[in-house]
């Protein structure tokens, strides 16, 4: 999925939070100014999809932090299920827990779904690059899991060389 450069929240300082990691240690986006931030939200632990992104986060997790950033990975899941599943899939990129879903709706990612012919809601996959400003410069919107760490650690790559770095 190609980011979406009409979303309304590009150019626009990214929410605040603070949420609590699989230890219960609250974690506050301003506490991580001054670096990009690659903020995902997923909707749930140890599914498909959301392993597999989770997975390819962390293996690239190193060359993010080369690049001067900080992966998260937000769900609603409690912080034991972060935990198991961070234990199973030896993962060490930071998640943090929304069971409130107060964070996924500030971000327009607490969408309307559609499973066996029941609507609920839910968490939608979508990521945001924050700069290290706290604005919020790329948005991709039900992305593929498959690929989408390649796409964000491009896009980053890209933004540094458009700012010279």
């Amino acid at each position: 999925m190609v980011t979406s450069q009409s979303d309304p929240l590009i150019g626009k300082i990214a929410p605040s939070f603070c949420l609590p990691d699989a230890t219960g240690t609250n974690n506050c986006l301003e506490s991580f100014r001054g670096k990009w931030v690659v903020l995902y939200f997923y909707p749930r632990d140890n599914t498909p999809g959301c392993t597999i992104e989770a997975v390819h986060f962390n293996e690239a997790r190193e060359r993010f932090v080369d690049l001067g950033a900080m992966v998260i990975g937000v769900s609603a899941d409690s912080p034991e299920s972060h935990q198991k599943f961070a234990e199973k899939h030896h993962l060490s990129i930071l998640l943090l827990s929304d069971t409130g879903h107060a964070v996924i709706d500030a971000y327009g990612s607490w969408k309307p779904k559609t499973m066996f012919g029941k609507e609920f809601f839910g968490t939608q996959r979508d990521t945001f690059l924050i700069d290290p400003k706290g604005t919020i410069v790329a948005v991709w919107r039900k992305v593929s899991p498959m690929t989408h760490a390649e796409d964000v650690e491009a896009m980053l790559r890209a933004e540094l060389n458009r700012a010279g770095k």
